[in-house]
């Protein structure tokens, strides 16, 4: 197994109505809450890879790129310091350093800052890239923000899309790309990661917001597609039982001697990282 490292990036939080997380029965946190968002950044000694851009340092205020209502209901907070550039100046690095750019999706707290990484293979859901691109044309601001998309559009980057039929691809040995479909997005990838101690990780963002979703069974209050979410949570079930794992809140359990943990990118907000 090669050397691997992976990083945590704190990119800030979005206060939202708690419903948005989980659409039915009673609330496991607050009406109102902070919710984390992350990008995650993979050493490897064959090109590094980031998954997930955040929210680009524009977004907020008077002439913020997002709309005021939409200010108001997802306000992202952290400032600019929380914002990835930041982030990645941190750690010594910056756009010119990823091979490889994976995008969940491209709604605008994931994707804002892509526009930065005109050096790198940026990889997207082909039916993600297509309802982001549908959306700019109407200026249709309630998911992708228009200003973004056309900043990636002015740069002239260099896409790489994922249809459906491609299934899961491999981006390093120990990289792996998981094409989830629509479920939350018109278009959704995660990636499992092997990492030699840690084990398999699986980062699945916004494919699955919490534990309440993926052990409850009780699903977010907004879906492109609830019969492809549905089958996305499945997947990711799958993928845990395989390993001999069980799926915790945020928690490693040990298997037959081995960790393994299924971290989406929110099972770390059921408990640990949400706000009241």
């Amino acid at each position: 197994m090669a050397h691997l490292r992976l990083h945590v990036l704190d990119l800030g939080r979005l206060r939202m109505n708690a419903r948005i997380l989980v659409g039915r029965g009673p609330l496991p946190f607050p009406k109102m809450v902070e919710a984390p968002i992350s990008a995650f950044c993979i050493d490897h000694p064959d090109g590094r890879v980031l998954f997930d851009t955040g929210c680009h340092p524009q977004s907020m205020g008077p002439q913020g790129r997002w709309p005021q209502d939409y200010q108001r209901d997802y306000a992202h907070l952290g400032g600019e310091e929380c914002c990835l550039p930041h982030r990645l100046e941190q750690l010594g690095l910056g756009p010119n350093d990823f091979r490889y750019v994976v995008l969940s999706h491209m709604h605008s707290d994931h994707a804002g800052c892509t526009e930065f990484f005109r050096k790198s293979r940026i990889i997207v859901h082909a039916g993600e890239f297509a309802a982001a691109m549908a959306a700019y044309k109407n200026r249709d601001q309630r998911a992708y923000g228009w200003q973004d998309t056309d900043a990636c559009l002015a740069a002239e980057l260099d896409w790489r899309q994922v249809a459906d039929d491609e299934g899961d691809l491999s981006l390093h040995e120990e990289v792996r790309l998981l094409n989830f479909g629509r479920g939350h997005a018109a278009g959704m990838l995660a990636l499992s990661v092997d990492l030699p101690e840690a084990g398999r990780i699986v980062l699945a963002s916004d494919a699955v917001y919490c534990a309440e979703n993926l052990l409850e069974r009780r699903p977010p209050r907004w879906l492109a597609d609830a019969t492809g979410y549905e089958r996305a949570m499945d997947r990711i079930r799958a993928l845990a039982n395989a390993v001999g794992a069980r799926v915790r809140h945020n928690t490693t359990l040990n298997t037959a001697g081995t960790r393994h943990e299924i971290h989406t990118q929110l099972l770390a907000r059921s408990q640990r990282g949400l706000r009241p």
